[in-house]
Parts: C-alpha cells; sequence; structure tokens
C-alpha cells in the first residue's frame, strides 16, 4: 500500500514591510542603485544612491582641437 501525502493549504503570507520602502526607493531612483543590506536573513538597512547626469554643453562638443602637422 502506498501512503497517500495530503498538503494543507496556506494562504501566501503578506509581503515583508521592507519590500514596500525597496520598491519606493527603486521607483523614484532615475539613475543610480538601491542595496539592501542583510544580517542574519533579515534585512536591516535600505540604502539608495542616486546619481545626476550632466550633459555635455554644445560648446565643448563642436570646439576644433588643437593638433599640430
Amino acid at each position: 500500500m502506498s501512503a497517500i501525502e495530503t498538503k494543507s493549504y496556506s494562504p501566501p503570507k503578506a509581503p515583508p514591510e521592507w519590500l514596500a520602502l525597496v520598491r519606493q526607493q527603486v521607483e523614484s531612483l532615475r539613475y543610480g542603485n538601491v542595496e539592501i543590506a542583510m544580517h542574519g536573513a533579515r534585512v536591516i538597512q535600505i540604502e539608495q544612491v542616486e546619481r545626476v547626469r550632466l550633459d555635455k554643453p554644445v560648446s565643448e562638443t563642436n570646439k576644433p582641437t588643437n593638433t599640430k602637422l
């Protein structure tokens, strides 16, 4: 005879509190990164580093180069 295994249904757990914080940090970020620090399988810190990218002014991109022949 074979034993029949029954698995009990458990409703999905609510997402952890830190997940909403990470999502908020990621969605508000244009350039940069979000780091999650963990200790003992627990999230203990969330860091956001945002970078600001500056385009080169047009005058710098069209400057002639000083080359001697």
